[in-house]
């Protein structure tokens, strides 16, 4: 996808003057209807999926041919998700340009194979500092700045300037949280005005709600969804579609009494059940004929390709058929302390289902907490684990778990994968255990310690008065040729992946780690920075771990190298030959190839 860039849309925009103070200012080359939008509200109660059914039915609208652009709507005040607790809101999604977002971003860039990038994603912060700057410029012309034309006028000029930069088709659009809650309701206020704006046939408004199902009356109730429809209609939006929630498949008098409720066709009421997968739902939508009803709705049907929707439903199809009839069972471990919150691994969890389909695994999660492991019990908490991951974190709450944890497979030839702070805390093990600094750390977790192995760089340390030490968003990196992750990624000497973190391997000590057997295969092509390390095969069978968060990169149609090879040395351990072995030999595999493919940018 041709993408211009925000700066250039930025400097489009005009001032306000008083013959257009109440109507947004349109970005360059803006042409009224030209983009059509469909809008997804939730209803009910938050979590429901809204993510996981816009990019799905995006998807479906992308196999037609049509250019596709989804956008977050969040209502909180922080300027991006950087900052959020976890155990709030699940993992924090980098995009290659550098932005923490919603995890929902992560769902449509698997969904749709894009990378998606700052103007996919806005927030109540950056809406509100946006107006003030203006006003602070004097572009409202010293009218008093009001909610309404000029903070519901600043969301519909994102919607638009997205239009622009991305020449979409469509641009799908997700308010976050519940209809009723104070924080969105001017969102939900702007589509109203703009969707009047735009004119017939370009706005498409889809309700997500929840079917109650309570056990001790053993049937559903759709009482809570028709009240809250009401709220929405009640802030002047009628639901074109109306997708239903539930545990099992909603019962047609269900939907036949919401239809009722809320004048919608019965058609266009849908079952969102739960599934196997979050890749099924596009399928799922296709087949209760969501996708013609959308091109009607919004007049599109003339831009549809069959041809090019049968070639991409076969090719998803098969992605599908490979994951339900995976035949191999295996374990992978993931050693965390937010693990009572599988939202907090959202990426992580994707990534093995990618890779196990496409090496004919089912893989099966076990989660254990690092706060609990410790060297006397760890043999026992990892017995039966086929792999093991360490993955992001901050802070020094479960540190000794994961030190033990990580010299437990390293001395016992389990397949280990490190993903950022997993990285950090390998490095500090191999340095206490192998080398012999018994006293190496990080100073994140001990300032003073005598040994810092993991320390802040100074060039990090140096953009401490711009904001913030974090090293965000996608950076390349220098690859060892011959190395594991070289032959993983197809022989390449260079590749992309995604970073979020501040501290770093000492240069100070990485010559002591290496001359113990530790290899820095992947190191940044301009500092001193280690970026990905790995054990000889010789000395372990799989062993590798990245400062960076490979698993943000990965794609059901184009699994994640790193992914890949755990999975692949996770079955060997578990006594099955891998249906193919992607780098692990040496050879040049159809997976290779595979895993080199998911490091070409996405189109």
């Amino acid at each position: 996808m041709s993408l211009k860039k925000p700066e250039d849309v930025f400097a489009s925009l005009t001032y306000a003057t008083d013959d257009t103070e109440f109507f947004t200012p349109m970005p360059a080359g803006y042409v009224k209807g030209k983009t059509k939008y469909l809008v997804v509200f939730g209803t009910v109660m938050s979590g429901l999926g809204k993510g996981i059914f816009s990019s799905s039915l995006a998807k479906i609208m992308q196999d037609k041919g049509l250019r596709v652009a989804p956008i977050k709507l969040e209502g909180y005040l922080n300027h991006d998700s950087g900052t959020l607790n976890p155990y709030r809101h699940g993992e924090v999604f980098v995009l290659d340009d550098g932005l923490e977002c919603d995890m929902d971003l992560g769902t449509y860039e698997r969904m749709l194979n894009q990378d998606l990038s700052r103007l996919n994603f806005t927030t109540s912060g950056q809406i509100f500092s946006s107006v003030l700057e203006k006003e602070r410029q004097g572009r409202y012309l010293g009218r008093d700045v009001q909610m309404i034309p000029h903070v519901t006028g600043e969301v519909k000029l994102r919607l638009r300037e997205l239009a622009v930069a991305t020449e979409a088709d469509i641009v799908f659009v997700e308010i976050g949280g519940t209809v009723g809650d104070v924080e969105n309701a001017y969102f939900i206020e702007a589509i109203r005005e703009m969707s009047y704006e735009e004119g017939p046939k370009t706005f498409c408004f889809v309700a997500l709600t929840y079917i109650v199902e309570p056990k001790i009356l053993g049937e559903q109730k759709s009482k809570p969804a028709q009240l809250n429809l009401k709220l929405l209609n009640a802030a002047g939006i009628h639901p074109d579609i109306i997708a239903c929630r539930a545990s099992s498949p909603v019962a047609k008098k269900v939907r036949e009494k919401i239809a009722l409720f809320s004048s919608v066709p019965m058609e266009r009421i849908f079952s969102m059940h739960d599934c196997d997968s979050v890749y099924v739902i596009p399928e799922m939508l296709r087949g209760a004929g969501i996708d013609t009803a959308v091109l009607d709705l919004i007049d599109l049907a003339d831009r549809a390709d069959d041809e090019a929707e049968e070639v991409a439903k076969t090719l998803w199809n098969s992605y599908i058929h490979a994951f339900r009839t995976a035949e191999h069972a295996i374990t992978i471990g993931i050693i965390g302390k937010y693990t009572t919150v599988r939202d907090s691994y959202a990426s992580i969890i994707q990534s093995l289902e990618h890779a196990g389909a496409h090496l004919d695994a089912k893989v099966q999660i076990e989660w254990v907490d690092s706060t609990d492991l410790m060297d006397e019990n760890v043999a026992e908490r990892l017995a039966g684990l086929h792999g093991v991951i360490v993955p992001g974190g901050f802070g020094f709450r479960g540190v000794d778990g994961k030190i033990a944890c990580i010299k437990h497979v390293r001395e016992n030839g389990i397949p280990y994968l490190g993903l950022c702070y997993g990285m950090q805390i390998a490095v500090i093990e191999f340095a206490r255990h192998v080398c012999g600094l018994k006293h190496a750390g990080s100073t994140e977790i001990e300032p003073d310690c005598p040994d810092p192995v993991i320390d802040m760089l100074p060039e990090q340390k140096k953009i401490e008065g711009l904001g913030g030490t974090m090293r965000l968003g996608g950076f390349d990196v220098a690859i060892t040729p011959g190395s594991q992750v070289s032959v993983l990624f197809g022989g390449a000497q260079r590749i992309r992946l995604r970073f979020r973190h501040r501290y770093e391997v000492h240069p100070d000590y990485i010559q002591i780690l290496e001359d113990k057997g530790m290899v820095f295969s992947g190191r940044s092509p301009d500092y001193p920075i280690m970026q990905v390390l790995e054990l000889p095969r010789t000395v372990h069978p799989f062993f590798m771990a990245t400062q960076a968060h490979p698993e943000l990169t990965g794609r059901p149609l184009r699994p994640q190298p790193m992914f890949l090879g755990l999975v692949s040395a996770a079955l060997t351990r578990s006594g099955v030959t891998p249906k193919t072995i992607p780098g692990l030999d040496g050879s040049e595999t159809d997976s290779t190839a595979s895993a080199a493919a998911a490091n070409s940018p996405a189109t």
